[in-house]
């Protein structure tokens, strides 16, 4: 068992002046690691569904609700390493006498009905909760619950439209666009908040940290399909 160690003061520190330093150079190396197993599994996601829509507007509509089922599977694994992330991430940071310093989701980054309410809750507790260290851990629940609300909302829909059992096929493919948008914003929030903890992360519990971070997410249930009811 890992014993907290104290960490570099707050005093002085911010997060966005964490996301601008520099890492020491192993920290530097697992955070880039880590952040480029993230941007493969969005960018594979990102191209399925471009091409999902591509086909759609070509009017090879089969085609394009058979890409879309794949765009899923590609959404899944993403969803998972960045939950997954936000846990190893809670759990080290117990032990951390000096937790990194976050700022609140911003709900303007956000598109969806989703988001924007995990973002303005977040806002709104981080202005009461007192001292970095609970904003810290509320922005890591919030964070992760809110990853996984929109993945399930996004296989929702595209395994609706993929069954052909979306009463609302346009509205659909908007709302598929909103969610990787969204997703997108979480991925960028997820990667300010790894830097600032390697910040905060005394060396000598790198190795660990970065084994844990590479574990394989734990497969998930997927949700029961029900029809989709969107607005235009």
């Amino acid at each position: 068992m890992f014993k907290r160690k104290r960490g570099p003061s707050p005093v002085g520190r911010s997060a966005s002046g964490d996301w601008r330093a520099a890492l020491p150079g192993e920290k530097n190396q697992v955070f880039e690691s880590i952040v480029r197993g993230w941007e493969c599994s969005y960018a594979m996601m990102s191209v399925s569904l471009d091409e999902a829509i591509s086909l759609r507007a070509r009017g090879e509509l089969v085609c394009a609700n058979q890409q879309v089922s794949i765009t899923s599977e590609l959404m899944r694994r993403l969803m998972g390493a960045l939950v997954t992330a936000c846990g190893v991430l809670t759990d080290r940071g117990k032990h951390l006498s000096n937790p990194p310093i976050v700022q609140p989701l911003n709900t303007g980054f956000f598109r969806g009905d989703t988001a924007q309410s995990a973002a303005s809750w977040n806002s709104l507790l981080h202005n009461v909760l007192l001292g970095h260290r609970s904003r810290f851990f509320h922005k890591l629940r919030i964070l992760a619950n809110t990853v996984e609300q929109l993945g399930n909302e996004f296989e929702h829909v595209a395994d609706d439209i993929s069954a052909g059992t979306c009463t609302e096929p346009g509205a659909g493919w908007k709302q598929l666009d909103s969610l990787h948008f969204d997703l997108n914003t979480c991925l960028r929030e997820s990667e300010v908040i790894l830097k600032s903890f390697l910040h905060s992360l005394p060396a000598d519990q790198l190795s660990a940290f970065e084994r844990e971070m590479n574990l394989p997410a734990a497969p998930r249930v997927r949700p029961r399909q029900r029809a989709t009811r969107v607005s235009a």
